[in-house]
């Protein structure tokens, strides 16, 4: 679907279609648009999105490529960025994370949605509820406002993996060797494993904000940036370091409680047989069925035996409680 942004004076005009030739003959080249391609992956669309703005038509690869995140430099053409985003939602006990790629122009911005992100439309809708702000918004300070919100949604992930591993922590310290709970904080551990270089991308990209020759974004929103968001990008991947140090912490303890249960299993086993071992020498011995083995023939022989092989199962058993073995 596109879905075609128009900034007008006062209010937000949006138009959508899967025909790409009737959005760009919507958009008006004097008017700030963002332009949302949201699983939109026809390449012949692609390319002709491209060439409608005047991008090298080389985007076209990068946009269907798995191309590392992060800020490209190679053609001075626009502002390109590739994105990864954490969302708070779970499949199959693992976060979400929806990829594209994002266009900054002169007066336009397109978004390359391989999945709906979620973070935009809500941007849209608080655009439209501040409709008196539209005639000033520019599209540098969109960018900017885009970044500020996939922040703000970055603090609402990592305050929802907390109370998850909150929940973890008292099955964890509850001491059970449950491999189940293992396998909950390796998950998260692992589906939360690329927001490293997510945040590595970010901070690339505020500090050649500093460059001097970096002219897409406007002297205030480049101080917006530094001033705002470099904070909130050291506190974020402060918070990050933490959460994985706790998972970490988690992992082994629940590794040590799994350990454990299954040592408190051997030790078991290894008395039962430590009980049984004396039986089965008795069992043996008088299995052997000599000739001459007097006590055979003698009618108190077999309750002797079987007491005896009682009394050493209730002794063996006894003495280990008593040394706290069972």
């Amino acid at each position: 679907m596109l879905i075609l942004l128009t900034f007008a004076q006062n209010h937000i005009d949006s138009f959508a279609s899967w025909d790409v030739e009737t959005v760009l003959k919507k958009i008006n080249g004097s008017q700030n648009i963002w332009l949302r391609c949201i699983h939109f992956r026809d390449r012949t669309g692609i390319a002709k999105i491209i060439k409608h703005f005047g991008l090298n038509p080389s985007r076209v690869n990068t946009i269907f490529n798995s191309s590392p995140i992060g800020v490209d430099q190679d053609i001075e053409d626009c502002l390109f960025n590739s994105y990864e985003i954490l969302t708070p939602e779970m499949k199959e006990q693992e976060f979400e994370v929806v990829r594209g790629s994002i266009v900054v122009g002169t007066n336009f911005i397109i978004t390359f949605e391989i999945a709906e992100v979620k973070i935009f439309n809500l941007l849209i809708n608080k655009l439209e509820k501040h409709s008196t702000e539209l005639a000033s918004l520019r599209i540098d300070h969109l960018f900017y406002l885009i970044f500020k919100d996939i922040f703000s949604n970055y603090h609402n992930v990592f305050n929802y993996i907390s109370i998850q591993l909150d929940d973890l922590e008292d099955e964890v310290l509850e001491n059970s060797g449950d491999e189940l709970t293992y396998q909950k904080i390796a998950k998260m551990r692992q589906s939360t494993r690329f927001v490293r270089r997510n945040f590595q991308s970010i901070k690339s990209l505020l500090a050649m904000m500093n460059d001097e020759d970096f002219h897409w974004l406007s002297q205030p929103v480049k101080a917006l940036f530094n001033e705002e968001l470099i904070h909130q990008v050291d506190n974020l991947w402060q918070e990050y370091q933490a959460l994985r140090a706790w998972m970490s912490e988690l992992m082994e303890i629940q590794r040590d409680n799994i350990a454990s249960k299954t040592s408190e299993r051997i030790n078991r086993l290894t008395m039962l047989s430590s009980i049984f071992l004396p039986i089965t020498f008795i069992a043996g011995l008088y299995g052997m069925n000599f000739k001459y083995m007097p006590e055979l023939e003698q009618p108190w022989a077999y309750p002797t035996v079987i007491t005896v092989m009682a009394l050493i199962v209730i002794g063996s058993i006894a003495y280990a409680k008593q040394q706290r073995w069972l």
